[in-house]
């Protein structure tokens, strides 16, 4: 269901998959290099925040948690299909609320796969089963993992604006303890607050330096900050001719490489979906198997035009 406020903005257009309302042949985009497979883990969190794109909270399981044997069919599948896939990415909601994060992951560092966690590492992340079951990891796949921490400003006021008070200092204690245990990190902040680039990145560099983080905050892959959702902004359609305008190439659009499966509640078995921003939209709904989500996607929705064509948005950076 589309968004009062996205409806107003963009009344007439995004109705149509093949096209504009303009009369425009509408842009689809390939999957020519998938490099990514997405799970979300599950839309319930341990906290909820102000601003949070797919509503997690507390109580939200729209999405509930995905199995790990409903993860390794996914992984089979890969393989079947012969995807070329080279990271697996875990999002949520919270992936640590979910008990069986760790036969996932450990599933997909098995296999050779790199594995991306996305976590606020706070209490969830920091219980003491996740924290041996993250220890216990072999060397070898250690090095393949990284967690990419929510903290949405370099500063408490703003990260606590967002996630609630005392959240900045708790994120900060789940990082110190992954840094000090030899984990990789990388930092996802939000672009809230109208200050330039270059000071929020001076902003992260500042911290990362006092924590003593091994982050590079001015390396847009491990420190990368989100533009916000706004749905009441009006944003153009793209068409097929937008390419060649704007000088870039449908490979340059995420889910020209990457796909996300997600468990409905209700819903018997999992769904691939085209793209990680639209959890909930059934028109990005492309089946339940990897060979069905092969088929090109229609860039039919303004997150498809503002974040991913226009704003270069990528949930790996």
């Amino acid at each position: 269901m589309k968004d009062h406020a996205e409806v107003v903005a963009n009344a007439g257009k995004f109705m149509d998959p093949l096209i504009t309302a303009d009369g425009s042949r509408r842009a689809r985009v390939a999957l020519t290099d998938p490099r990514t497979l997405w799970f979300n883990t599950g839309t319930l969190c341990n906290i909820q925040c102000a601003n949070c794109y797919i509503e997690s909270s507390p109580r939200n399981d729209a999405l509930v948690y995905i199995s790990a044997e409903e993860v390794a069919d996914y992984l089979d599948q890969l393989e079947e299909r012969n995807w070329g896939v080279r990271e697996i990415g875990f999002t949520g909601g919270e992936p640590f609320m979910n008990r069986g994060l760790r036969d996932m992951t450990r599933d997909a560092l098995s296999r050779g796969f790199e594995v991306l966690i996305l976590t606020n590492a706070m209490r969830p992340m920091t219980r003491p089963r996740e924290r041996r079951w993250l220890l216990d990891l072999p060397a070898g796949w250690k090095s393949r993992l990284t967690l990419r921490v929510s903290l949405d400003h370099h500063t408490a006021g703003g990260h606590d604006s967002e996630r609630g008070e005392g959240a900045f200092e708790k994120a900060l204690a789940g990082m110190r303890w992954l840094g000090a245990n030899g984990f990789r990190m990388t930092v996802a902040g939000r672009s809230l607050w109208g200050e330039a680039e270059s000071d929020a990145r001076e902003g992260y560099a500042r911290l990362f330096r006092d924590e003593g983080f091994a982050i590079d905050a001015h390396a847009p892959d491990e420190t990368i900050l989100f533009p916000e959702m706004d749905m009441s902004v009006e944003v153009p359609e793209i068409t097929t001719a937008c390419w060649d305008i704007l000088g870039k190439h449908p490979s340059s659009v995420m889910c020209a490489s990457s796909r996300m499966v997600v468990k409905r509640k209700g819903a018997e078995a999992p769904a691939v979906l085209a793209c990680t921003l639209l959890p909930y939209d059934a028109a990005f709904e492309m089946g339940r198997t990897l060979k069905e989500a092969e088929r090109p996607v229609a860039l039919n929705h303004p997150h498809c035009a503002k974040f991913c064509v226009l704003g270069g948005a990528s949930c790996t950076g």
